[in-house]
């Protein structure tokens, strides 16, 4: 058991290093080639945080853990609105932008009711009666390169972020996404394997150890962006960074899973999916309560309660 628990807090601490590595030689190499800041924000630097969910759904697909993978996705995705706004919010009132207000937070809601609708289908809710097929996998990637354009649309536009890029020198710079990579791969592999023989050993399943322990490891890069984005009352930026993640968690991550492994579900995963629907749904709602478009300070408080009563229902369920 001990074992197992190294792996896993290894997994993460190299997880996370790996992520961290690549995002600085993949931002150095592309401002090297004239690539904006602005684009580099909103793309190599949003895909990196994103790096850690997908690099464990991809090898848990592979090794057919598909509760794994589903787990992550969907656990991470409730994490980053719950707990990394509720947290943010509760620091400092998160100010929301208008494309963001109409364009990407409905996206986002849009995601996670299409994930609800793939899996109520006329066959469910009989357990293992339906999968996210491939064919559906592949149909969640079409929506992740319509979000790509958008993205890119943005930055044409001069909307966005601006990131500062460390210089590095062309071999630094391929040294560490190298690093990254190997990292990525290696803490993956030790995470999926940590996770899975802890549920094995505790007589859990692994959905739980996915939704909890999984997902809110994977998605630190995100929570420590948008903690930094508060404490520098640039928390714009926060929504954002949580908003474009759980669309790379759900387009991207999602459709890369089912496209190697059709991915069941269980009825056990209704609430894990009626939550996430439903905090896309106060996210977007909340923007237009109070003064202003903004996450006020009650609501990220009401995020995080509402975070800390579905760990209570998992754990005690």
């Amino acid at each position: 058991m001990l074992l197992n628990v190294i792996f896993l807090i290894a997994g993460f601490v190299i997880l996370i290093y790996g992520a961290d590595k690549l995002v600085d030689g993949g931002s150095a190499l592309a401002s090297r080639l004239n690539v904006p800041n602005l684009v580099i924000g909103l793309t190599v630097v949003a895909f990196g945080t994103s790096t850690p969910e997908l690099v464990v759904n991809i090898i848990s697909s592979a090794k057919g853990e598909s509760a794994l993978a589903l787990g992550n996705v969907l656990g991470s995705n409730i994490f980053n609105v719950l707990a990394i706004l509720g947290v943010t919010a509760a620091i400092y009132p998160i100010a929301i932008k208008k494309t963001t207000t109409w364009v990407e937070v409905p996206m986002a809601l849009f995601a996670a009711t299409l994930i609800f609708i793939a899996f109520c289908n006329d066959h469910w809710p009989v357990p293992g009666s339906y999968t996210i097929s491939r064919t559906e996998g592949i149909i969640l990637l079409c929506f992740f390169l319509v979000f790509v354009t958008y993205t890119l649309a943005l930055a044409r536009k001069g909307q966005g972020e601006e990131v500062t890029i460390k210089n590095r020198s062309l071999p630094q710079s391929l040294f560490f996404i190298i690093i990254g990579f190997v990292g990525l791969i290696a803490g993956g592999h030790f995470l999926v394997k940590g996770a899975v023989s802890i549920a094995e050993s505790l007589g859990i399943s692994q959905r739980i150890i996915a939704i909890t322990i999984v997902s809110i490891g994977t998605s630190l890069p995100e929570l420590a962006t948008s903690l930094v984005a508060a404490r520098k009352k640039n928390v714009d930026m926060a929504i954002g960074n949580v908003v474009g993640s759980n669309l790379f968690n759900t387009f991207l991550i999602l459709g890369t899973s089912a496209v190697i492994q059709p991915i069941p579900m269980s009825t056990e995963n209704l609430a894990d999916i009626l939550l996430n629907l439903l905090a896309t749904l106060l996210l977007f709602l909340f923007i237009f309560t109070g003064k202003g478009r903004q996450i006020e300070k009650w609501e990220g408080i009401v995020f995080l309660l509402l975070y800390l009563a579905y760990l209570f229902y998992l754990i005690f369920h």
